[in-house]
C-alpha cells in the first residue's frame, strides 16, 4: 500500500508516522519561565544526538510553554518517564492555562536540580540538566516555517537513582521506562538483550 502524503489529511499523516518511528523515548521536560512559572510536559519527539559533548533535543510542533521557556532562560531538565509515572506523565499533557502548575495538576513532586534552575521530577529514576545550545525552526520542503521548534541542549548535570546502578550500568529494565508508539499506544522496557559489535 502506498500513500501520497500530499493527498491525505495531516491527522492521518501524523498517525502513520508516529506508529512507524517507534518506540520514541518520552521526555518529561521541565522549564521555568522568566516570570518564575514552572512547567513540565511530555515530549516524544526527543532523543540523544551526541555523546561528547552530550547533546539532547526535543521538538515542539507549535510554540508551547516548554520550548518558549527553555529558549527564554536557556535551560531545561529532562526526567525519564516510567511505568510507575505513566498516569501522571499523561496528565502533564493537559493544556493548562499559563501559570497553572502541571506538577500540581498531576500530583508530581519536584526535586531541585544542581546546575540549572528548572527542577526535575522527584520520582523519576534519572534526569538530565541541560543548557540550551541552539534552537531550530522546522521548515517544510518549500522552505516555509511549519511552526515547529527543536530545542537542543548540552547535558551539564546528571542524576540517577543509585538503586538502579548495577555493576556500573544503569538497569533500564529495572527502571521500566516507557516509550511512545502510535495512536494511544505505549511500550514498556521490561527486558533487554545484548549483542557484541563485529
Amino acid at each position: 500500500m502506498n500513500f501520497d502524503l500530499s493527498r491525505i489529511n495531516t491527522s492521518l499523516c501524523y498517525k502513520l508516522l508516529s506508529s512507524l518511528v517507534l518506540p520514541r523515548p518520552i521526555a518529561l521536560i521541565s522549564t521555568v519561565g522568566t516570570a518564575g512559572v514552572v512547567n513540565v510536559a511530555p515530549y516524544s519527539f526527543f532523543n540523544a544526538l551526541g555523546s561528547y559533548p552530550q547533546i539532547v533535543a526535543f521538538a515542539s510542533e507549535s510554540p508551547k510553554d516548554s520550548a518558549i521557556f527553555a529558549i527564554e532562560t536557556g535551560e531545561f531538565c529532562w526526567s525519564m518517564a516510567t511505568w510507575a509515572l505513566r498516569d501522571q506523565m499523561n496528565l502533564t499533557s493537559e493544556g493548562l492555562p499559563r501559570g497553572q502548575s502541571e506538577y500540581e495538576f498531576a500530583k508530581l513532586e519536584t526535586a531541585p536540580s544542581r546546575v540549572v534552575r528548572p527542577p526535575h521530577v522527584a520520582a523519576s529514576p534519572a534526569s538530565l540538566e541541560c543548557k540550551v545550545t541552539q534552537t531550530l525552526k522546522l521548515l517544510d520542503k518549500d522552505g516555509k516555517e511549519t511552526g515547529g521548534l527543536v530545542v537542543f541542549g548540552q547535558v551539564v548535570g546528571l542524576h540517577i537513582d543509585e538503586r538502579l546502578m548495577k555493576e556500573g550500568r544503569f538497569d533500564l529494565a529495572g527502571a521500566q521506562a516507557i516509550a511512545r508508539c502510535g495512536y494511544d499506544e505505549y511500550a514498556r522496557v521490561d527486558s533487554v538483550f545484548s549483542m557484541k559489535r563485529p
